[in-house]
């Protein structure tokens, strides 16, 4: 059986209060989201006590880009432990829309009617211009998730924390693209099943 994975979205950026398209961009945490990366970080350091894990015995791994590094810096400092032993890896990122980054969706779908209707028609499996799809993430993932030997504290994104919900939780990928994605809590992947506290 997989070892248990507890997930934390990044924190609020301007860009999620726009509705923007972040992608791969590195937009950093706002007021709000640096307030919501130390709740997240309470309630793991109970989460952890509840799974009687010790937080040295886990792994620490986040996405590089600045906001799920800051929101991993800032959970930390919740449980008393310093920004360094975190492992950033590249696999962890957002997946990339492409040309419609920093783009909202109303702006998407006047700049690109056809492309925006085919994305709601298979949001799975679109891939927008010069990006990728959640399909093309889950394949990034995979070998990722098949590496993992004990259990891992992770900090990255909402497309990541839905293609693992298809992975680990077998979500259908009809449904995995639009489910609910959560700042300031922490998704808890155990027993084949995920849940959000």
């Amino acid at each position: 059986m997989a070892p248990p994975l507890f997930f934390l979205r990044h924190g609020e950026t301007d860009w999620n209060a726009e509705g923007r398209l972040q992608g791969q961009q590195d937009v950093g945490l706002n007021a709000l989201g640096r307030r919501q990366a130390a709740q997240a970080g309470r309630k793991l350091k109970k989460i952890l006590a509840s799974h009687g894990l010790e937080p040295a015995a886990v792994s620490w791994q986040a996405s590089p880009l600045a906001r799920t590094r800051d929101t991993m810096i800032l959970a930390r400092a919740e449980l008393g432990l310093p920004a360094e032993g975190v492992v950033f890896d590249e696999r962890l990122k957002e997946f990339t829309f492409g040309r419609w980054e920093g783009k909202t969706w109303p702006e998407v779908c006047a700049e690109d009617p056809v492309g925006a209707k085919e994305r709601d028609r298979d949001k799975w499996g679109f891939r927008p211009p010069g990006g990728e799809s959640y399909a093309d993430l889950a394949l990034r993932l995979q070998p990722w998730l098949e590496a993992q030997q004990r259990p891992a504290v992770v900090a990255s994104h909402g497309g990541v924390a839905r293609a693992l919900m298809h992975l680990i939780g077998g979500l259908v990928v009809e449904r995995a693209p639009n489910a609910d994605i959560w700042q300031g809590r922490v998704l808890v992947f155990a027993a084949g099943r995920f849940d959000w506290i």
